[in-house]
């Protein structure tokens, strides 16, 4: 087996550190499997499956992305981007259709880690992570919003895809006195998820606040639909069955759905290596493990998998260093499964909507949507545009619109860093001088400025000599040197003698092949310094004026 293969499966590193950090990684999955209960059923049931498949997908893809994952310390499972993924998903081609897309998309993301694409994510520009961000908080907290009006639950074609527009259209079957209760469920769940940490931040206010409404729904006879009946066990392994004409039409919701798990998992290995010294993480291999996690959830009957970066985060701030933290998490989960499946099934779903509702709010920080409005006019538009696409049409169509803009700003301050200055000529002035340009250029030479510089440099007039400084060039593509090359020779074709001086090594190659250095008249008028460029400069005006 070669190398490449075998630094993309586990290994006995995997686990060095577990004799020692054992104790805080079981304390660690413990609290984040606490805290992903409630987030693993409602997203379930917000994705237009069940909140069984949300917990199928939270204990299957959460031990398999553990072990073949690429970092110590991800919690992956069912997220809120997906969830806005898979509505449209469902509401299309029908719940049936979920587990073949995830099958899909898995297969897909271990292909992208198998070509070693993992540090793709890193061209993602923040602003664009953040406008991403905040597009998903918003539709999360709109999709809850139905189900609180009333206890109708809305058929397929009732209601906009979008989830705002359907926001507003279900306030027309508003049933008052059921709404009342479900916001006063929200205000519950709500509260204890604000107020518990401050009494101890190992409180999970989200499990406190379920906790509470269900109790106050079992001691008074409330209209709060309930999650119903879940199984008490796993459902037995099996591939999903689809024919091949439908097959044929999920290949873009697979080709989305992957696209979404790699760049949420990526995003959030990264953040949780920044959080603390948990490791280094190998994005490759975290796709791989995030690509056999959805494979193993749609056997099951659960939904795609990413990574969790807000499950992350608390795995690390309760003291998970080791994979360990991650299968407990898992475990925990498979315990509720297998004992309280009864308790579970009682939840309302308005308790539901409100842990995802807080969990939306939390997802933006004012503080950091601040600072990219302030930051440049070129982020902000990136950042607005990314979520209001996010909102309107669809994430992954908003993530590439967003890094098209930011690539877009990148590369027009890239071509106003390219600059052409003349400058005066050292010395005591000598007859002749005036004949004489030194003109500096500065900054990134490439496609995006090459136009501009050849209209300025061609612009110079009542010269007989050029001199090029070509030592403060940062960054030339073939683009930037077939321009100087064009430049030099519509300069020798008015009769001026070009000078170039100062070519950087790094530079050489790319000229002598593009062809500026032979269009100069001689090989002698290639100089490593000023001075000798400038002496030969005045020694041509000299000739030049003698022969008139």
């Amino acid at each position: 087996m070669s190398a490449g293969v075998r630094s993309l499966l586990p290994s006995r590193a995997d686990y060095a550190q577990v004799g020692r950090t054992w104790r805080g990684d079981l304390l660690a999955g413990l609290t984040v499997g606490i805290v992903a209960l409630p987030l693993a059923l409602g997203f379930g049931v917000s994705s237009g499956l069940s909140a069984e498949a949300g917990l199928i997908t939270a204990v299957i893809a959460g031990v398999i992305a553990a072990v073949f994952g690429g970092s110590n310390v991800q919690v992956s499972g069912p997220t809120g981007a997906m969830v806005v993924v898979l509505v449209p998903i469902v509401a299309t081609h029908g719940v049936g259709a979920v587990a073949v897309v995830s099958l899909m998309a898995g297969v897909l993301v271990i292909a992208a880690g198998a070509l070693r694409l993992g540090r793709a994510v890193s061209f993602i520009p923040w602003p664009v992570i953040e406008g991403f961000t905040l597009g998903i908080g918003v539709i999360i907290f709109a999709q809850q919003i139905p189900s609180l009006v009333s206890a109708h639950t809305v058929g397929a074609g009732e209601h906009s895809s979008n989830a705002l527009v359907a926001a507003v259209q279900s306030f027309a079957r508003l049933d008052p006195g059921y709404a009342l209760w479900a916001l006063g469920a929200v205000v519950v769940v709500a509260v204890c998820m604000l107020g518990a940490p401050r009494l101890h931040r190992a409180i999970p206010g989200s499990l406190v606040g379920i906790v509470v409404v269900s109790v106050v729904c079992l001691l008074v006879d409330s209209p709060l639909a309930r999650i119903g009946a879940l199984p008490a066990s796993l459902p037995v392994p099996a591939l999903p069955t689809v024919d091949a004409a439908t097959l044929g039409s999920l290949v873009v919701p697979a080709v989305t759905v992957a696209a979404l798990a790699a760049i949420e998992s990526l995003l959030s290995a990264r953040v949780a290596a920044s959080l603390a010294d948990t490791g280094p993480y190998d994005p490759d291999r975290e796709l791989v493990g995030q690509g056999l996690a959805s494979i193993g959830s749609s056997l099951f009957g659960g939904m795609p998998a990413t990574g969790a970066i807000a499950r992350t985060a608390v795995n690390v701030r309760s003291g998970g260093r080791s994979r360990l933290a991650a299968v407990t998490h898992a475990a925990v989960l498979l315990v509720v499964v297998l004992v309280a499946a009864g308790p579970v099934g009682q939840i309302p779903m308005a308790a539901l909507a409100g842990v995802l509702m807080v969990t939306a709010v939390r997802m933006v920080h004012a503080d950091t949507v601040r600072a990219i409005l302030r930051s440049t006019r070129a982020d902000a538009v990136a950042f607005l545009a990314t979520a209001v696409i996010t909102v309107s049409f669809d994430l992954i169509v908003a993530v590439l619109i967003g890094v098209a803009f930011a690539g877009f700003f990148a590369l027009r301050g890239m071509s106003r860093a390219s600059r052409v200055r003349r400058e005066d000529l050292r010395g005591d002035a000598q007859p002749g001088d005036e004949r004489i340009a030194i003109l500096r250029f500065d900054g990134p030479l490439s496609f995006t400025s090459s136009d501009r510089i050849f209209a300025e440099v061609d612009a110079v007039r009542g010269v007989s000599v050029v001199i090029m400084r070509m030592s403060q060039l940062e960054l030339v593509d073939a683009t930037g040197a077939h321009m100087l090359g064009e430049v030099v020779q519509s300069l020798e074709r008015r009769g001026i003698t070009v000078l170039i001086k100062g070519v950087q090594p790094r530079h050489e190659d790319l000229f002598r092949t593009v062809g500026v250095l032979a269009a100069l008249r001689h090989h002698n008028h290639l100089f490593t310094e000023l001075p000798a460029a400038i002496a030969h400069a005045r020694s041509h005006v000299r000739r030049e004026t003698a022969s008139a």
